[in-house]
């Protein structure tokens, strides 16, 4: 059993992302699991990036299991995944842009949000025809409309189940396949993440439960905000720990404005996980303003 977190290489943590970071470790350190770290670097990967990623999480106090994950490393494996669903007829290609996808969902008898399955149904000439448009995205034929996961947080959660995408038309595995495939293959029965990716866990387990896979339990956490109420990123100024040193802040400082966050009284990782209780975890988000230069 295990927990993990799986970073994107594409610029440096900001301060949400390590508190995020710090609740997946303590959620599974103090349940008996290992923690496991896996690089999500199939998309975009800013030179130096794990690097200081992994250097933060390791300053913050949080530990984790070998080997370290990394997606690129793993392509042959999600190959693998598709060529089942495919062998079963449990896939489809699908020819939309994301502008005709937006548009028949805003259209009077669309469905907002999931994929509308314009490309389910097409015929054998038609598909031929839109081949020589534009290459193909391999989606997924789902079976159901919805699926329900279990949340710690959020008790059970029933969402949307779309015909997801599988393989970008560029052959990049895509994200909800490489994640299930790969905490499958980790053995992660505990999945900790931002609140804002809850609406995804549905679709996601039941793509595993397709593979053969036991979906994970979830515990979506309250995400860290910037002052205006959006979504905390770098472009808020001084967020990342390189950043807060900069500005007078040791990594101590940083661990213990994450603690207060969590209304914790510890000082440290290791207090912290002393001291954890899901139960008593804030269910607000956590509004973060970057300290002044001194």
């Amino acid at each position: 059993m295990s927990g993990r977190y799986a970073p994107s290489p594409s610029g440096d943590l900001h301060i949400g992302n390590l508190r995020t970071a710090l609740l997946a470790w303590m959620f599974a350190r103090s349940s008996g699991r290992d923690f496991r770290m896996r690089v999500e670097d199939l998309d975009r990967v800013r030179e130096g990036a794990e690097r200081r990623q992994l250097d933060d999480l390791a300053a913050l106090g949080i530990d984790w299991d070998p080997p370290l994950v990394r997606q690129s490393e793993r392509r042959v494996v999600y190959e693998a995944a598709v060529a089942g669903l495919v062998a079963r007829g449990l896939t489809y290609e699908c020819f939309c842009t994301r502008r005709e996808i937006a548009e028949a969902a805003s259209a009077p008898h669309g469905t907002p949000g999931p994929y509308p399955g314009t490309c389910r149904n097409l015929t054998d000439e038609e598909r031929a025809a839109r081949r020589e448009e534009r290459p193909a995205a391999l989606r997924l034929a789902a079976g159901t409309a919805e699926f329900t996961v279990r949340d710690l947080l959020h008790g059970e959660y029933t969402g949307a189940v779309d015909d997801l995408v599988l393989v970008r038309n560029d052959g990049v595995p895509a994200y909800n396949l490489a994640v299930v495939v790969d905490d499958g293959a980790m053995d992660v029965d505990q999945v900790v993440r931002g609140d804002d990716l809850l609406g995804s866990a549905p679709r996601q387990a039941y793509l595993a439960t397709l593979l053969g896979i036991t979906p994970p339990v979830y515990a979506h956490v309250p995400l860290a905000l910037n002052a205006a109420g959006a979504r905390l990123a770098k472009r808020d100024g001084a967020v990342t720990l390189a950043d807060l040193h900069t500005l007078g802040w040791s990594t101590a400082d940083v661990v213990a404005a994450i603690a207060d966050s969590l209304g914790m009284a510890a000082r440290d990782a290791a207090g912290m996980l002393a001291e954890f209780d899901p139960a008593t975890l804030p269910r607000a988000p956590w509004v973060f303003v970057p300290p002044a230069p001194a």
